[in-house]
């Protein structure tokens, strides 16, 4: 019975995207790596609790199948923002999320790190530079 359930799992992931532009935050690739975590042993893995699992592929099928989009269908294909599935799509990708990041930053950071040496011998040296320079 394990065996069958590690195929389930296995052609869940095949079927599944993975979206590229949410590098280290895509559903699928994380899916993919729990179900290696948990069928470590492939289809020989013994199964602690059988009912939990099948509970949690049924879950995700019917994520991966768009049951609820279906059961409850939006009358419109927008948001309370106005903006398409693309334009979140682009918002929400890692490079826009680090562009933010750098934007919410305050100017004493980003001069800090601008001007703050990148490892600890260059701050040595820039330190004896200081000390070595005549005072006037």
């Amino acid at each position: 019975m394990a065996a069958s359930r590690y195929r389930r799992f296995l052609k869940l992931c095949e079927e599944w995207p993975v979206d590229e532009t949410k590098r280290g935050r895509d559903l699928g690739a994380y899916l993919r790596q729990r179900v290696a975590q948990a069928f470590r042993e492939g289809e020989n893995t013994q199964i602690a609790e059988p009912e939990t699992c099948d509970q949690m592929y049924k879950s995700l099928a019917r994520l991966h199948s768009n049951y609820y989009k279906h059961k409850y269908p939006r009358p419109r294909e927008t948001s309370f923002s106005g903006l398409s599935l693309e334009e979140y799509k682009l918002i929400l990708s890692t490079e826009a999320l680090e562009e933010f990041k750098e934007m919410n930053k305050g100017m004493w950071k980003k001069l800090q790190e601008k001007f703050a040496p990148q490892n600890p011998e260059d701050m040595h040296k820039a330190w004896a530079r200081s000390l070595s320079r005549p005072r006037t």
